[in-house]
């Protein structure tokens, strides 16, 4: 990893952001059915955006590229960034274009979340506009697999300039093979790996995908399970710890942010501190409503980790 002398920023993150109209059930709803919501709300989110707040929030410095939409969701969107530190400078808003948003429904019973979204054409990166010098300025560079064609230029670029690259990828996409190959941390959804490899062992799944791309470290992550990793061809399982949870929401996109954190806190340290402390940044979030509710402070995540080494 490079310096922090050597980069404007310690984490830069490419992609997605979004306003979640978050709706908490007492039960997930059934077909042609009504019910009173306990509870209403507009929150941020979105994968690569909450990533880069979550580092922000560890202490520290980040950047987010992307598009908003000139509506009052791009104008809450925006300002959700700036005011956790988040430099957006080399975003852009998006003239007659209607930011990002989903429909969450949480269900309070149980924490898990179901998510409807919504994303304007005219948002779409097109790859010729990704910056060398801005995917560059960080020591760590997080993408999302949307919008595979400008990620992939995004990682290529940073990767040449020795930053750390990080993918938080969902599902199967068209070209997903060429964003994949300038990673050095695949970080999926647990669904991802047996889609893409046909293997239905997870294990054997995060090996493919090791053995094709030449990835250092594949992990998937696993919910309440905590996660599983492939690094030097030891397979590394890392618990979840045990928090309240009211939303699972933003807990990925969380674990992703709190492994950069990890990484940048100790570029010598051992992966499997890295994964333990992202499990932990992924479990607090948890905590509270939204994708950025219950995002911890590093004192927080020490005191979890703490308390979890002593129990």
């Amino acid at each position: 990893m490079k310096p922090s002398a050597a980069t404007r920023f310690d984490v830069v993150g490419l992609g997605l952001n979004s306003i979640d109209l978050v709706a908490v059930v007492s039960e997930y709803p059934a077909r042609n059915s009504k019910q009173r919501l306990e509870r209403f709300e507009r929150m941020p989110g979105g994968q690569a955006a909450t990533a880069v707040s979550v580092c922000a929030a560890l202490g520290w410095s980040a950047s987010y590229i992307g598009r908003f939409g000139d509506d009052d969701l791009g104008e809450l969107s925006r300002t959700s960034l700036t005011s956790v530190g988040v430099d957006i400078t080399r975003s852009k808003t998006v003239e007659g274009a209607t930011n990002q948003f989903a429909v969450v429904i949480v269900d309070s019973s149980t924490g898990e979340r179901t998510v409807l979204w919504q994303r304007h054409a005219g948002l779409t990166i097109d790859p010729a506009t990704v910056e060398h010098d801005a995917v560059t300025a960080g020591r760590v560079l997080i993408v999302d697999c949307l919008e595979t064609a400008a990620a992939a230029r995004a990682a290529r670029f940073a990767r040449e300039a020795g930053s750390l690259t990080i993918v938080d990828v969902e599902k199967v996409r068209p070209r997903i093979g060429e964003l994949l190959a300038h990673v050095d941390a695949i970080i999926a959804s647990e669904q991802f790996p047996g889609e893409y490899t046909g293997y239905q062992s997870p294990g054997r799944a995060l090996q493919a995908l090791a053995d094709e791309f030449r990835a250092p470290l594949v992990c998937m992550t696993l919910g309440r399970d905590g996660s599983l990793a492939r690094c030097g061809g030891v397979e590394i399982r890392t618990p979840a710890f045990s928090v309240p949870c009211v939303d699972s929401t933003g807990a990925g996109d969380a674990f992703r942010g709190g492994f950069a954190a990890a990484c940048l806190r100790a570029p010598e340290g051992e992966v499997e501190d890295a994964l333990l402390f992202a499990n932990a940044v992924a479990s607090l979030n948890c905590r509270r409503l939204g994708a950025r509710g219950g995002i911890p402070t590093a004192g927080e995540v020490e005191q979890l980790l703490y308390a979890s080494r002593n129990s």
